[in-house]
């Protein structure tokens, strides 16, 4: 058992470990809604649109998560303005949007004579290097999500399985959209610092791409998301000790392992069912979604 209490006995595998779950937590909340409304595209955008923020408080020796924040805002507020436009899919706006604020925050980087170093610690950030006071940050991220989360739910729920059901509801869909938004801009810069631009994609997208596999209620997803997420963190953190890789690297590609897993015991489960898509039993309309948007049988 030595092996596996060990490395958490010393003190930054320790912030490391609580860093990750507060982590799986956020990206379990905002993912949920990434994954079910298909808008990975968006978040991966997201996550890369942070650069110009980032470089600019490193070049006036600001706050990098306060750049982030400030950058990954304009982002939002940008595919927001220009996916109201008739003229434009949105993958188009957030594709334009996407290439502007990488290009711009690369050209602002490069005027730093430490380029290699901070673009490195941005893609895939330090999770070794977590100190008190980043817990604090996420601890408060993660409740002011879980806020959101909660409030908006069943607006988040009409506007992921049925937006015209949403806008007769009167739910004000641009407005869920808004919000959604807002949390995934949340978990974005409150976790980039952690795992990094790169590697917080894959804890934002894998574990509750994993879980809706199998789920069959947004809230279920979101826990077992969680979960998941918590167990990347606490195999990544094992598996980099003992083998001497990078940290947040390897909890991402141990987060993206266990999806693969997921997939393949769905696809087994399909083939055992008399060749039904495991797909027939991800969250639809039909089942207990269904009820909260008020559909009557």
């Amino acid at each position: 058992m030595e092996w596996l209490l060990a490395p958490f006995g010393v003190s930054f595998v320790e912030r490391a470990l609580w860093g990750g779950l507060l982590v799986s937590g956020i990206c379990a909340l905002a993912g949920t809604w990434v994954v079910l409304r298909g808008m990975a595209f968006l978040g991966d955008a997201m996550s890369h649109g942070m650069l110009p923020g980032v470089a600019a408080a490193s070049l006036l020796e600001g706050s990098l998560f306060l750049g982030a924040v400030l950058s990954a805002g304009a982002m939002a507020l940008g595919v927001t303005a220009l996916s109201r436009s008739s003229r434009l899919s949105q993958d188009t706006s957030i594709g334009l949007l996407f290439v502007g604020m990488l290009a711009t925050g690369v050209i602002l980087v490069s005027h730093s004579q430490s380029f290699a170093v901070d673009l490195t610690a941005f893609l895939f950030g330090d999770v070794l290097a977590v100190r008190p006071g980043d817990l604090v940050v996420l601890a408060v991220a993660l409740g002011a999500a879980a806020v959101i989360t909660a409030v908006a739910h069943r607006s988040f729920t009409a506007l992921a399985f049925d937006p015209r059901k949403a806008r007769t509801l009167g739910m004000r869909p641009r407005l869920a959209q808004t919000l959604l938004l807002c949390l995934l801009t949340l978990a974005i810069t409150a976790s980039f610092h952690v795992v990094g631009t790169l590697l917080v994609f894959g804890l934002l997208i894998a574990p509750p791409a994993a879980v809706v596999l199998w789920a069959r209620s947004v809230p279920l997803v979101m826990a077992g998301a969680a979960l998941l997420g918590a167990l990347s963190t606490v195999t990544g953190l094992l598996v980099s000790w003992h083998l001497g890789t990078a940290a947040g690297a390897t909890i991402a590609a141990v987060a993206v392992a266990f999806f693969f897993l997921s997939a393949l015991a769905a696809e087994l489960r399909g083939r055992r069912s008399h060749g039904a898509s495991p797909s027939s039993d991800r969250m639809a309309p039909d089942g207990p979604a269904r009820k909260e948007l008020g559909y009557t049988s």
